[in-house]
């Protein structure tokens, strides 16, 4: 496919600290190892080239990261990754922790924390706050003084208001995974992760309804990975009819979303073999980028902004199937311009 031209936009580092950060960061001690400037160019990143606000406790979630042993990396290191992503953090296997940036702000989804895979994202936390209350409950529960000191330190007043040292204990929840679903919010893989229990223990009833519970539309609203997943636990009880439908909707969602990779999915094919639709929506989206596809769509009426934000959002499916996003970057930042999204077009164009 041919990718269109376009200007990379580049970024000057931070030269100076805005106004906001001192307060922002006043009641926090950094070490020789984390720098106030790390946490001011992710900042200045965000609000100047993400044209987003910056979580408030985002600079507790870099120092409790770095804290974890994880690496901060430059939010403009975008090679290879997932055009919608803000780089955070990289850790010991590789892994991005990462902001995701969407086009357009989805309820309950400004800025969530996702982990950066090679075809797409998974879904750490809806938010900053969220992922910080987890890691400090999880650190918590691991009853380790020395390394749960330094987690605690590390998040200081942000982790005060979110969770105080000892609140697991004396909730006397079952477990750790029930207080994080009830005291701190949904995450994907906790939801998963009570699906396999109900099986282990032949609950298939139970494991069902969690498997429905998931993929409800204000849980994790553009998220396909819900949906491939309860297709896979419907296709497990002999259900293959409800799981069709199931992969159709995980495959009308963004790709991206999907998380392949794991739990046996490897492919967007293999999803489509689930939706009986083999390649037809991947041969389909291929002919939708074509400009014989977009003159049809001209043809019935569809506006060119929305022709160009659809085209976006194929050329992101399509790259997602082999993970090779750099090659549809500029392509996708010109869609966006086209569509009158000038503040996402420069985002999307950004590198390092």
């Amino acid at each position: 496919m041919k990718i269109g031209s376009g200007v990379v936009k580049r970024r000057p580092r931070a030269s100076a600290l805005p106004p906001f950060l001192f307060s922002s960061l006043s009641a926090c001690s950094f070490s020789s190892t984390f720098s106030v400037i790390e946490i001011a160019d992710h900042i200045s990143f965000i609000k100047d080239v993400g044209a987003a606000e910056p979580p408030q406790h985002l600079s507790h979630l870099l120092k409790l990261l770095k804290t974890r042993g994880e690496s901060i990396i430059s939010p403009g290191a975008k090679q290879g990754l997932i055009p919608l992503a803000i780089p955070l953090a990289t850790g010991s296997s590789g892994t991005v922790t990462a902001l995701l940036r969407w086009p357009t702000a989805l309820p309950g989804m400004k800025l969530p924390v996702v982990e950066v895979r090679k075809h797409g994202v998974w879904l750490l936390a809806k938010n900053v706050d969220q992922l910080i209350h987890r890691i400090l409950v999880e650190e918590d529960a691991k009853k380790s003084l020395e390394d749960s000191d330094k987690l605690f330190d590390a998040a200081t007043e942000a982790g005060e208001k979110l969770y105080k040292k000892g609140d697991l204990a004396k909730s006397q929840l079952s477990d750790t995974d029930v207080y994080l679903l009830r005291k701190v919010g949904l995450f994907p893989d906790v939801i998963e992760r009570k699906v396999m229990q109900h099986f282990s223990k032949g609950d298939h009833v139970s494991a069902l309804v969690t498997g429905e519970f998931y993929t409800k539309k204000d849980h994790f609203p553009g998220f396909a990975r819900p949906f491939v997943f309860n297709a896979q636990v419907l296709l497990k009880v002999g259900r293959n009819l409800e799981a069709k439908d199931a992969a159709r909707g995980a495959l009308k969602l963004p790709w991206w979303t999907l998380v392949l990779g794991v739990k046996g999915l490897v492919s967007v094919q293999e999803v489509a073999q689930i939706a009986q639709w083999e390649d037809e929506q991947i041969e389909y989206i291929k002919e939708k980028v074509t400009e014989e596809g977009k003159q049809e769509d001209l043809n019935k009426g569809k506006p060119p902004a929305q022709i160009a934000l659809d085209e976006a959002a194929f050329l992101l499916d399509l790259a997602s199937v082999d993970g090779n996003w750099d090659d549809f970057v500029e392509r996708i930042a010109e869609c966006y311009r086209e569509a009158g999204l000038f503040d996402i077009s420069t985002f999307v164009s950004y590198r390092d």
